[in-house]
Formats: C-alpha cells, sequence, structure tokens
C-alpha cells in the first residue's frame, strides 16, 4: 500500500497515537473518513469516465471499420476498372497495328 510495508505502517500509527491528543481522535477520524470517501470517489469518476471513452470508442470502432472496407472496396473498383483500360487498349493498338 502505497509503497510502504505493514510494518512501517502500523509504526506510523503508532506515532500519531502517540503524538495525537485523545482529545482530537474524533476530529482525525472524521478527517480521515472524509478523505477516504473522497478519494473513493475520485476514483469512481475516473472510473466512469474511462467505461465512457471505451465505449465510446467501442461505437466509433464499426463506422472507422465501415469507412475502411468502402474505401478499399473503392479503390479496389477503380484499379480493376484501370487494368481492363489496360488491356483494352493493348488490344486496341494490336488490332491497328494489324
Amino acid at each position: 500500500m502505497f509503497g510502504i510495508s505493514w510494518a512501517e505502517f502500523f509504526v506510523v500509527l503508532l506515532v500519531a497515537v502517540l503524538v495525537i491528543p485523545a482529545r482530537n481522535w474524533p476530529d482525525v477520524a472524521k478527517f480521515l473518513a472524509r478523505a477516504v470517501r473522497f478519494v473513493r470517489d475520485f476514483i469512481w469518476k475516473i472510473t466512469d469516465a474511462t467505461e465512457n471513452i471505451k465505449n465510446q470508442i467501442e461505437l466509433e470502432k464499426p463506422i472507422d471499420d465501415l469507412i475502411k472496407t468502402t474505401t478499399d472496396e473503392m479503390l479496389d473498383t477503380f484499379s480493376v476498372v484501370k487494368k481492363v483500360n489496360k488491356k483494352s487498349k493493348k488490344i486496341s493498338r494490336k488490332g491497328i497495328e494489324k
């Protein structure tokens, strides 16, 4: 947790209990509860935002695939027409030359 071991965590907790007077413990507990709640809400917001972005990307992916396949089909059509035109020109040239 946060790069410290459990033994170090307990030492910090023990020092905090010894340093903080008993009358302030409820205030410290409230502060820690608010801090934990804030961090938890923050993490949930980040998680929700990343899920929304992931869903949006998944929704856009089929559109990208559709655009790519359509573009590929159009380019293939043009290349087939160009090949046919080259073959027909060769035939007509041979016909003219003869």
